[in-house]
């Protein structure tokens, strides 16, 4: 079972790809959103804030902090196997691997990270 370390580095490799989009798109789609992981086998909440420049820092979120844009459920293994490969998505949503909570618009932009 991947630690949480190995999970975090997955999810910042995973986030790490807004930087690649079209510097407009990014600022209009996913500047100012926020983003958590809820790895329920290791018990632990990552967070991340999405800016014009790209996605900052992984971390663990703080207890009480408010419901994120998009929130992703993963089990370790999971969020290891989507960080090397992210188009695997959808296949692992509908395997029911991956749990995804956002609004329609967000999940039509993350598309594009894929």
């Amino acid at each position: 079972m991947p630690t949480a370390d190995e999970c975090r580095e997955a999810l910042e490799k995973l986030t790490a790809r807004l930087s690649e989009l079209d510097a407009q798109d990014r600022a209009a789609f996913f500047s100012g959103r926020s983003f958590t992981c809820r790895v329920p086998d290791l018990g632990v909440v990552f967070a991340a804030r999405f800016g014009s420049e790209g996605a900052g820092t992984v971390r663990e979120a703080d207890p009480g902090e408010p419901p994120a844009d998009v929130r992703l459920t993963a089990d370790s293994d999971a969020v290891i196997d989507l960080a090397g490969n992210p188009a695997g998505l959808p296949r692992a949503w509908l395997a029911g691997r991956v749990k995804i909570q956002a609004s329609m618009r967000y999940l039509l932009r993350l598309r594009k990270l894929l």
